[in-house]
């Protein structure tokens, strides 16, 4: 269920706007993306299209960052067009989690074709790599939440937006919310807002929130924003 919450921006924290990609093919196939280069489709573009034109009306938007991966990238375009025509900039540290030789394949058929990967995928234990190049948890918890330390401490008293996706935003709020139940899922261009303090704290003031596709429609299924990270 969505939570919101909004004020004005103080010097005491910045507030950064995360927000997953819009929708791929590969979403809508449940094929896992992880590291593949995958462009948004028709459905994802006008996601896109929605969620700028929602984060346009709200406070004023200071700067856009971006995974490096196309289907963020683009997403993070057609926000920084609606938001006063900013530059996006990008960041590897961003990424989706590298799943390894799970990537490319049809979700419900990797446990017979990579069985030692899906085995590790699957795994509990967050230091488990996935064979063929594939990051632990752990790994993607550091990388990804060192990132968004380092933009928050950049911005104080501003409010940015960061494109990324589901594996990600679910690292980023373990760390916001440690001790919260695991999250489920992370929609297509779920908007969710983090405010980052001095002294390592972070807040959540919204979270889930998909109201701007009431007239577009999403994957209910949320898939590559659960376990499967896409």
């Amino acid at each position: 269920m969505a939570e919101s919450s909004f004020d004005s921006v103080d010097e005491e924290y910045a507030e950064i706007v995360v927000v997953r990609h819009g929708e791929t093919s590969w979403n809508a196939e449940r094929k896992i993306q992880g590291h593949l280069d995958v462009e948004l489709n028709d459905a994802g573009r006008q996601q896109a299209e929605r969620v700028a034109e929602r984060l346009s009306k709200e406070p004023k938007i200071s700067y856009v960052y971006s995974s490096d991966l196309k289907r963020a990238f683009e997403t993070a375009q057609i926000i920084a067009a609606k938001c006063g025509n900013l530059e996006v900039l990008t960041d590897r540290d961003l990424r989706e989690r590298h799943l390894g030789d799970m990537q490319g394949l049809v979700y419900q058929e990797a446990s017979k074709i990579r069985p030692e990967a899906y085995k590790a995928f699957s795994s509990n234990r967050t230091d488990v790599d996935i064979p063929g190049g594939g990051e632990s948890l752990d790994k993607l918890y550091d990388r990804c939440t060192s990132a968004l330390q380092r933009i928050g401490d950049k911005h104080k008293g501003e409010r940015v937006v960061v494109v990324s996706h589901g594996g990600v935003i679910r690292s980023l709020y373990e760390r916001a919310r440690p001790s919260a139940r695991k999250v489920e899922k992370i929609l297509n261009t779920s908007v969710n807002v983090f405010r980052l303090y001095d002294g390592d704290k972070w807040t959540i003031q919204v979270w889930g929130d998909v109201t701007h596709l009431d007239q577009t429609g999403f994957l209910q299924s949320g898939f590559g924003g659960d376990r499967t990270s896409g």
